[in-house]
């Protein structure tokens, strides 16, 4: 761990020496960060801001990191998603903690399935590539079937417009797919053949329950609910404590009584809410 008072980043064997991030420029992308994204970039992340942009730089041509700076103070809405692409850890998978998925197939959904006229709304908050979204649908056609598509909807959100032109191609390589069972394999993929050889295109049906949008979770939310359930896995981990708890109230405004918020495995609600009742391994229930 290197403090923000050192004269230029620790440098490793792929940094390049004739470029050094100073303290001023450092603090002002970390200001910039957070007040964009909420991100919190602490003297701990400096090496991982440096190793980053540094690729960032070269595919501008640019020669320092006062000249990105220059950039960001000059076109911030240009730059805001390559940067947060460049700094955020977009690590997901297919069926990524199951146990959330074994909860939503066996508990929640059959419940909510079991009423008058079911409609039945969850939100992906940070979907990345694609993958969390795409298995929540995959769980929603084996349960529901054929009514899946009337009464079912998937809403996806990223900051990172890149991670959601993956997702929009809902095209992965076969080592993605290592989450996925056999049986939901050939079900739900199509396999590439020819040059897409290695290649698994998601089916079209689970496509259709996915609504895809590009949405800042610090801004304004053009979303309508109630909500039957938000999945913010590996989110808020990037946040301090005053966001988490804005964005946690914000999340119960949207749920309906007894929706559901699942977080990620390192992540809890202790002390940050009290809308919410602890019922499995980061499953938490909105209190009716």
């Amino acid at each position: 761990m290197h403090s923000s008072t050192d004269a230029t980043a620790p440098r490793a064997a792929s940094d390049d020496p004739s470029v050094a991030l100073c303290d001023a420029d450092f603090q002002f992308i970390a200001a910039f960060v957070f007040d964009r994204c909420g991100i919190v970039l602490g003297a701990n992340k400096r090496q991982l801001v440096y190793g980053r942009l540094l690729r960032r730089l070269r595919e501008l041509g640019l020669g320092s990191f006062s000249e990105y700076c220059a950039r960001l103070r000059a076109q911030p809405d240009d730059e805001l998603d390559p940067l947060a692409s460049a700094i955020s850890t977009n690590v997901t998978s297919f069926f990524r903690e199951n146990h959330h998925f074994e909860f939503l197939a066996q508990d929640m959904l059959p419940a909510l399935a079991s009423v008058a006229n079911p409609r039945i709304r969850i939100w992906s908050a940070g979907c990345s590539s694609g993958e969390e979204p795409y298995s929540i649908a995959m769980v929603m056609a084996e349960v529901l079937g054929n009514h899946a598509r009337s009464i079912a909807r998937v809403l996806a959100t990223d900051l990172s417009a890149r991670a959601l032109a993956v997702a929009r191609q809902g095209t992965y390589s076969l080592e993605r797919l290592q989450g996925v069972s056999e049986p939901r394999r050939k079900r739900w993929f199509l396999s590439g053949r020819g040059g897409n050889a290695g290649l698994a295109m998601i089916a079209q049906g689970i496509r259709d329950l996915v609504a895809l949008k590009q949405l800042n979770l610090l801004h304004d939310w053009p979303i309508k609910g109630p909500l039957d359930a938000i999945f913010c896995r590996n989110v808020v981990i990037y946040f301090d404590n005053p966001t988490k708890q804005r964005l946690f109230a914000r999340y119960a405004q949207l749920l309906a009584p007894g929706g559901y918020l699942f977080l990620g495995h390192s992540e809890s609600l202790h002390g940050m809410s009290d809308a919410f009742d602890l019922v499995g391994r980061t499953i938490y229930r909105k209190r009716a």
